[in-house]
C-alpha cells in the first residue's frame, strides 16, 4: 500500500498510508440486488437504470453503450460487470447527476420576455469597478460560458473623434469599441446558437452615434436583428432569433441633458430627477442610423414606480433597476413587477457600492420575473456559482423558460404574488456518499503541511427565502478519499427556481477552512439514483478528477 510522507521538521516525518476507494454500502446493495449472481449483464444493467436510477426511457442499446465504454478497464469482464467495474461506472462521466451534454428542451418559441437570460454587467472589466483594466477577454470568456447579454459602456475618446468602452468616472482603462464588437462576433455562437443581446449604455453625441451605427452594421452584417417598426407589441422568440445579434439601449444622457456625467451603475439607488426622461421623446433626437439599430428599446418613464412599471399594450420595452431599487420596489409593488415582466423586460444590475465586482442574491429578481439579472462575471463567490448553476439548465444555452406561475393570469386578471405563503411541492433527499480525486488534482501538502486533509461537505438549496437550507456532513480526518454516507432532506416550495449547492471544505483548526471544490445544479434537471457530480474551482472551471458520489431522490410532500 503506497504511503505519503509529511515533513514536520528535519528530524521528524509523519507517514500516512493511502488507500484505494472501495465500493460503499449503497453501491454494494444496489449491485447485489440487480446482479444476484455476482456479474451484471446488459439486461441487469438496463433493469438497474430503469428501476433504481429512474431512467424510464433507458434502452438496451444505451446499456450496451455503457458496457462498451468500460471495456478499456482491466477490471472489465466480458461476461458482465463485476462489482468494481460497476462502481467505476457510477463514478464516471456516463453517470453524472446533471449531464453537461443535455439538449435544449424548453419551448423556445415564446416571446423573449418569457425567459431568464444569462446576463453580464460591465462585461469588459477584468477586475474591480474602479481601477481594473478593460479588455475583450472577459467578453470572450462570458460568451464561451453561455452568457447571452453583454453590456458595453460607450464613451468618446480623449480626442472626441472615436468611441471607447470604459467605466465612466473611474480609473479603469479603456478598450476600443471595434475590438469589443469583433470579439462578440467571433465568440457569440460558439457555446449557444441562441441570440446575443448587447446593451449599450451610451454617452455619445450625434456624430459618434453615426460612427457606432456604422461599426455595428459593418461588423455584424446580416446577423444584426433590426425591425422596421418603431414599437412592437411583443418581443420575438429565441427560436426565431437564432444566431442573431440584438442591440438594446436608451438614448444618450450627456448631450441631451446638459452633458451630465452620471452613469447607471454610478448612481446606485438614487436617480437624479433630471435623468428621468421619456425615451420616445429622446429617441426622436437620436440620429436615424443609430435609432434603427435598437431592437429592444430601453428607458424609464417620468414619475415614480407606478409609471416605471406601467404596461403599454401597444409596445414593449426594457426597464433597468439597481438591485436596491428592485428590493425596495418589491416591498410595495411585487405583483406589479410580475405583471410588467410578463410582456416587458426587466434588467437588474449591481448597486454602485459593489466596487469589488461582487454580486447579489439573484432570486429576488427571478422570483419577480426579472429576465436580465446582470452579474459581474469576472469574479467568484456563492452568488456567481449559483448563477452558473441556474444556467446549466436547458442545455446551457443561456435561456431558461420562466415558470408558468410567473406567466399566468387568473380569471380576474390577477398574477402571482411573490409575498404570499407557498406550499411544499417536493421533498428532496440527498445522501453524500463519498468523494475522490483530490490526491490527483492537488499537491499532497495543498491543504495541510503535516497531514492529509480533513474534508467535510456543505450541501443545501439556494432559492426563494422559504427554500434556503444548508446541511453539513461530519469531518473525515486525515483522508484523501472521504466516505460520509450521510443523508439530508430538503423541503422545496419552488423547485423551478431551486439550485442544489455543494461545497467541499477542509477543516483548519488555525483559521478559515480551505476550499476543496464547489458545484451548483438546477434541481429540476437532476437525475435520481446513485450519481456523481464533478466539482469546480472558485472561477467555475471543472477539476479534472475531483467529484462526489451522491444518492438523489424526490418524494411527495408528507401533507399530500
Amino acid at each position: 500500500m503506497p504511503k505519503q510522507n509529511f515533513k514536520v521538521c528535519w528530524c521528524w516525518r509523519r507517514i500516512f498510508k493511502t488507500r484505494v476507494v472501495e465500493p460503499p454500502r449503497d453501491v454494494v446493495i444496489a449491485f447485489q440486488r440487480f446482479a444476484p449472481n455476482g456479474t451484471m449483464t446488459v439486461d441487469d444493467l438496463l433493469k438497474f437504470l430503469i428501476e433504481h436510477q429512474g431512467e424510464k426511457n433507458a434502452t438496451k442499446e444505451g446499456a450496451q453503450a455503457i458496457f462498451d465504454s468500460l471495456k478499456h478497464l482491466n477490471i472489465f469482464h466480458r461476461r458482465g460487470l463485476h462489482l468494481e467495474a460497476f462502481f467505476r461506472y457510477l463514478l464516471g462521466d456516463n453517470n453524472l447527476a446533471h449531464p453537461p451534454y443535455s439538449q435544449v428542451h424548453h419551448d423556445m418559441n415564446a416571446p423573449l420576455s418569457h425567459y431568464f437570460l444569462f446576463t453580464g454587467h460591465n462585461s469588459y472589466l477584468t477586475g474591480n469597478q474602479v481601477s481594473s483594466s478593460s479588455s475583450v477577454e472577459p467578453i470572450k470568456d462570458s460568451l464561451l460560458r453561455g452568457v447571452r447579454v453583454i453590456e458595453l459602456d460607450l464613451w468618446p475618446n480623449s480626442k472626441g473623434n472615436d468611441v471607447e468602452v470604459r467605466h465612466g468616472g473611474t480609473l479603469t482603462s479603456p478598450v476600443d469599441l471595434q475590438n469589443c464588437l469583433q470579439a462578440i462576433k467571433e465568440c457569440a455562437f460558439l457555446a449557444s446558437e441562441y441570440p446575443v443581446v448587447i446593451t449599450f449604455e451610451d454617452h455619445l453625441n450625434a456624430n459618434l452615434q453615426k460612427l457606432v451605427a456604422k461599426m455595428v452594421i459593418d461588423t455584424f452584417g446580416d446577423t444584426l436583428y433590426r425591425t422596421e417598426a418603431e414599437n412592437i407589441e411583443q418581443f420575438p422568440s429565441p427560436e426565431s432569433l437564432k444566431k442573431m445579434i440584438l442591440i438594446s439601449t436608451k438614448p444618450p444622457k450627456e448631450y441631451l441633458q446638459e452633458n451630465a456625467e452620471v452613469s447607471e451603475s454610478e448612481m446606485g439607488t438614487k436617480r437624479p430627477s433630471y435623468l428621468e426622461h421619456v425615451p420616445d421623446e429622446d429617441e426622436e433626437k437620436a440620429v436615424p442610423q443609430y435609432r434603427q439599430l435598437i431592437a429592444i428599446h430601453a428607458g424609464k418613464l417620468k414619475g415614480g414606480l407606478d409609471n416605471w412599471l406601467s404596461d403599454d399594450p401597444k409596445k414593449v420595452r426594457r426597464l433597468s433597476l439597481s438591485e436596491q431599487e428592485l428590493e425596495n420596489a418589491t416591498k410595495t409593488h411585487g405583483t406589479k413587477i410580475v405583471r410588467f415582466t410578463q410582456r416587458n423586460l426587466l434588467r437588474v444590475f449591481p448597486k454602485g457600492t459593489r466596487v469589488d465586482s461582487s454580486n447579489y442574491n439573484p432570486f429576488v429578481g427571478w422570483m419577480h420575473g426579472a429576465q436580465m439579472v446582470a452579474f459581474n462575471m469576472q469574479g467568484h463567490g456563492k452568488h456567481l456559482w449559483i448563477m452558473h448553476g441556474m444556467f446549466k439548465a436547458n442545455g446551457g444555452c443561456g435561456y431558461v423558460k420562466k415558470p408558468d406561475f410567473l406567466l399566468q393570469r387568473g380569471p380576474n386578471d390577477e398574477v402571482f404574488d411573490p409575498s404570499a405563503p407557498l406550499a411544499i411541492k417536493t421533498v428532496m433527499r440527498v445522501k453524500v456518499i463519498l468523494g475522490e480525486g483530490w490526491h490527483q488534482d492537488f499537491h499532497h501538502t495543498a491543504f495541510d503541511r503535516y497531514s492529509p486533509p480533513d474534508f467535510y461537505t456543505r450541501i443545501g438549496i439556494a432559492g426563494v427565502p422559504e427554500d434556503k437550507d444548508v446541511k453539513q456532513t461530519s469531518i473525515i480526518e486525515d483522508e484523501w478519499l472521504p466516505v460520509w454516507e450521510e443523508e439530508f432532506e430538503f423541503q422545496i416550495r419552488v423547485p423551478e427556481l431551486a439550485v442544489l449547492r455543494i461545497q467541499v471544505l477542509e477543516y483548519d483548526t488555525a483559521g478559515r477552512p480551505d476550499f476543496g471544490g464547489q458545484a451548483c445544479f438546477p434541481v429540476t434537471e437532476l437525475r435520481t439514483g446513485i450519481r456523481n457530480v464533478p466539482l469546480f474551482d472558485k472561477k467555475g472551471d471543472k477539476y479534472k478528477h475531483v467529484r462526489l458520489l451522491l444518492s438523489i431522490n424526490f418524494e411527495r410532500p408528507y401533507d399530500l
